[in-house]
């Protein structure tokens, strides 16, 4: 079993979505943990566009990283800049995996088009965990 840790900066959205789909598509073979390097609170909007597809993020929690100091990582994927290079040291064997995917917290506009956004993000970050299980679990 594989232990895998997902970093963004506050956890609420790139890396709560990236949890959900690594968990859908890595079943049993891994344990799959989001952090961040501050805690946020899971955004209502990234629960709303994982529920539509079919993934549900809505027990979710906003974990601060150093939570998860004693667990020995297989795989840490920073899904931003910002935790990239704020990212603690784990002494560990972890092999490091970085893609930087927009905030869609940022996004601006109407309702719909914020959503939209939330769900052009989701889909990026969905192809992203498929591939990385893909070739990394399977």
């Amino acid at each position: 079993m594989k232990n895998i840790l997902v970093l963004c900066t506050g956890n609420s959205c790139r890396s709560q979505i990236a949890e959900g789909y690594l968990r859908h598509y890595a079943g049993e073979n891994a344990n799959v943990y989001s952090a961040g390097v501050e805690t946020h609170g899971v955004n209502p909007r990234a629960i709303s566009i994982m529920k539509e597809a079919g993934i549900d993020i809505s027990n979710h929690t906003s974990n601060h990283v150093d939570e998860y100091a004693n667990i020995d990582f297989d795989f840490i994927i920073t899904v931003c800049d910002n935790a990239k290079e704020r990212c603690p040291y784990f002494p560990s064997k972890a092999e490091r995996f970085h893609y930087n995917f927009p905030d869609p917290a940022k996004a601006t506009g109407s309702e719909e088009e914020v959503l939209n956004e939330f769900r052009r993000v989701r889909l990026l970050i969905d192809e992203y965990c498929k591939d990385f299980v893909s070739f990394n679990l399977n």
